[in-house]
């Protein structure tokens, strides 16, 4: 009874955290493998391919193992244009998206918070989109902004535009229809952040006589940054690599192709796959290193 008291023995303990050790792996293994069937191994097979040589044989799509690291220098120097082009149109439907989000998410998360039943109708508004093919909703602006649509007919004749230009396949559309598809992806991490937000903050800094923008910038922006990281990381990524929006299929033309068309173009049409798997490479790289420069300067590491 006495030695009971004072605990386990020394083998006891070091058996625990072993045989802990062991359950944890058992569970983490099936996610282990999975991650590294389904991403590492294309990811690998993605850079050999990366790397290829042409066939001695001249023959369009054939290819040999090799270490052909020009192909990496091929694709900077022949998609320059598209790669700066992906990444100015990724910023600003970025912004354009934060700055409509981020009123709309507040008020869902703050000020609806005393009626649960408007706050939940406006939070299915705001994943309804969800419920519609990605394809879909942007053929649909596509019909809308075309020059024989109600909406350009009512621009040209108020003499907003010149019957000689049109909107579709500007960089204007282009980013309007990546910034209208991906305000959800914004949205719902800014909501799940605000909606947690303590109000009498608010009322602290009104008391401290603080004005409405000191207290927004000192007490309510800080807050809510960690949605504001992940909205931003949730719509930068995967804008920086669409190819559906920018395509001249959609909303804009060959002159507004980003990355991601030009994988496309390269894999599908081209048979080009060491400089389509270059340039996909390519874009990784770049999101990966510009990803971690932004969650360092903000200060949420954590979140890496």
């Amino acid at each position: 009874m006495a030695f009971a008291a004072f605990g386990s023995s020394p083998a006891t303990q070091a058996a625990g955290p072993v045989k802990t050790g062991k359950i944890v792996l058992a569970l983490l293994m099936p996610g282990l493998v999975y991650l590294g069937f389904f991403f590492f191994t294309p990811l690998i097979s993605l850079v050999i391919t990366s790397l290829e040589v042409p066939d001695a044989s001249g023959k369009i799509g054939a290819y040999n193992y090799g270490f052909n690291i020009d192909n990496y220098g091929y694709v900077i120097s022949t998609y320059l244009p598209q790669i700066l082009r992906s990444f100015y149109y990724a910023t600003a439907a970025t912004i354009f998206a934060l700055l409509i989000s981020y009123p709309l998410a507040y008020y869902i998360g703050v000020k609806l918070r005393a009626r649960p039943l408007i706050q939940r109708m406006m939070l299915v508004l705001v994943i309804a989109p969800f419920f519609i093919s990605f394809l879909l909703r942007t053929i649909a602006w596509k019909q809308i902004f075309s020059d024989g649509g109600a909406l350009m007919q009512t621009v040209y004749s108020l003499g907003w535009m010149d019957r000689s230009q049109h909107f579709l396949g500007t960089d204007a559309a282009v980013i309007f229809g990546l910034t209208y598809n991906f305000i959800p992806f914004m949205t719902l991490p800014l909501y799940t952040t605000l909606e947690r937000f303590d109000v009498r903050l608010i009322e602290a800094g009104s008391d401290l006589y603080a004005s409405p923008a000191k207290v927004f910038r000192k007490v309510t922006l800080p807050i809510s940054m960690p949605g504001i990281i992940s909205g931003t990381l949730l719509v930068f990524i995967p804008i920086a690599g669409d190819y559906v929006n920018a395509s001249g299929d959609f909303l804009g033309s060959s002159k507004t192709s980003m990355m991601g068309t030009m994988v496309q173009a390269d894999f599908l049409q081209n048979s080009d796959y060491p400089s389509a798997s270059a340039l996909s490479v390519l874009l990784m790289g770049v999101i990966v290193v510009l990803v971690s420069l932004y969650v360092r300067s903000a200060g949420t590491e954590d979140l890496l």
